[in-house]
């Protein structure tokens, strides 16, 4: 196995062939992020959203809107409806 042979990287010969798999794991990563890219793309294309899901949905801005109006803090509120404090902080 590869691995277990021995690589003397102070010749020559090993610095060079030590560079070689470099080279070739550096353009091995770049195709792999080619693909991925292009994947992204295509997805985009179709129409299909990227990331995480969101949790804010039709009714939860007016709730947020209902629960700051009683003077509710903006974490109790963030703990009430299941969101972030960016998230609340972005509806009012």
């Amino acid at each position: 196995m590869f691995l277990h042979q021995r690589m003397d990287t102070s010749s020559s010969s090993g610095r060079m062939m030590f560079s070689i798999f470099g080279a070739l794991a550096e353009f091995e990563r770049n195709l792999i992020r080619e693909r991925v890219v292009a994947g992204q793309n295509r997805a985009q294309a179709k129409g299909i959203k990227m990331g995480r899901p969101s949790k804010m949905n039709d009714a939860l801005p007016s709730a947020i809107q209902l629960l700051r109006s009683k003077v509710m803090g903006i974490k109790q509120i963030a703990l009430e409806v299941g969101v972030g404090v960016g998230a609340i902080y972005s509806v009012i």
